[in-house]
């Protein structure tokens, strides 16, 4: 099938994203891990996962529009020092990922592409429930402080 006019490009940067973020996901996993957080560990490679289907499905549809996949192009992966920052990039990394599928899906609407805004609204789905999970995290840190938090997260 031929994609509508600016489908592939949209899909192309929503793909650039998601593969992004399975390198962030799993960086940020190994990092946790490697300071003893094991419920963050857990949770950051169930993320990757996610991110693995969001991609993978996204690759199967390029293809049905007749489009090339660019697997060799990754956005800068974001990584810090300590646990508040991982979680604090994180939460940027989310919303900037929505407001990117929210255009793509506008878009889709527009040309009339209901299968790919159909495949778009289910990862905003997910990428919203992100966002919402990075901020109770982060708000958590603030309320009960720091080293309460992390000490929550050692064992699963």
């Amino acid at each position: 099938m031929k994609a509508k006019a600016g489908v592939l490009d949209f899909l192309a940067q929503v793909l650039r994203a998601e593969l992004t973020a399975i390198h962030q996901y799993l960086l940020h996993a190994a990092m946790c891990k490697h300071w003893g957080y094991d419920r963050l560990h857990a949770h950051y490679s169930h993320l990757a996962g996610e991110e693995v289907s969001h991609s993978s499905g996204l690759i199967d549809h390029i293809l049905y529009l007749n489009g090339t996949p660019d697997m060799e192009h990754l956005e800068p992966v974001a990584h810090g020092q300590d646990v508040s920052a991982l979680l604090a990039r994180d939460l940027d990394f989310e919303r900037e990922d929505v407001e990117l599928l929210r255009k793509a899906i506008a878009h889709c609407a527009k040309v009339e592409d209901f299968t790919t805004r159909h495949i778009l609204e289910h990862m905003i789905e997910d990428s919203e429930e992100h966002v919402d999970w990075f901020e109770i995290q982060l708000r958590a840190i603030e309320q009960i402080g720091l080293e309460r938090y992390l000490s929550e997260q050692i064992k699963k």
